[in-house]
């Protein structure tokens, strides 16, 4: 992929930044009515807590999380980055995905579980249902804040080869 002029560049980074901020802050409030749902003795406020949820994962977490994912992969492979040649940048990558992937086959059918069984008369079935996929996303996107501000571990193999003939070439110009 050729690399992105800087306005594109900083264009693409604002996007990243801004879906990563609000994909973390989804998670926040989702921990919140989680919490919530899993701690009040009120039906009606347990009921309220997982209709919450429910909005917030099926319309704002998923495209949130594909354009942080999808802003992700633009500027690792147009920039000096690159996808493979940082452990930082191929860590944060990897738990992108997985993270993503968990919210729709594990965190979605979690919510749509509990409210079936609220919006039936029911109590919350698990508490589990609620907490445990915002908690589990909220460490997976702290620690890929922090690795994103640190950049720690240096280059991949694939980086330390890349790099080699380019150090060659200019040490020998």
């Amino acid at each position: 992929m050729p690399k992105l002029s800087r306005r594109t560049r900083r264009a693409v980074l604002v996007v990243h930044v801004t879906a990563s901020a609000s994909w973390l802050g989804l998670t926040l409030g989702l921990l919140a009515l989680g919490t919530t749902a899993a701690t009040t003795g009120s039906a009606v406020t347990v009921e309220a807590s997982v209709r919450a949820m429910k909005l917030f994962a099926d319309w704002l977490l998923l495209p949130v999380a594909f354009l942080t994912l999808l802003s992700g992969l633009v500027l690792s492979l147009g920039t000096a980055w690159g996808l493979a040649r940082h452990r930082w940048v191929w860590t944060k990558f990897w738990l992108t995905l997985a993270t993503t992937t968990a919210t729709v086959f594990a965190l979605r059918p979690g919510v749509n579980a509990a409210v079936t069984a609220v919006a039936a008369g029911g109590p919350l079935p698990d508490a589990g249902d609620v907490l445990f996929g915002p908690v589990v996303s909220l460490s997976a996107y702290v620690f890929m804040t922090v690795i994103s501000v640190l950049k720690p571990w240096g280059l991949t193999r694939r980086g330390k080869r890349l790099r080699t003939p380019a150090r060659r070439a200019f040490k020998d110009a």
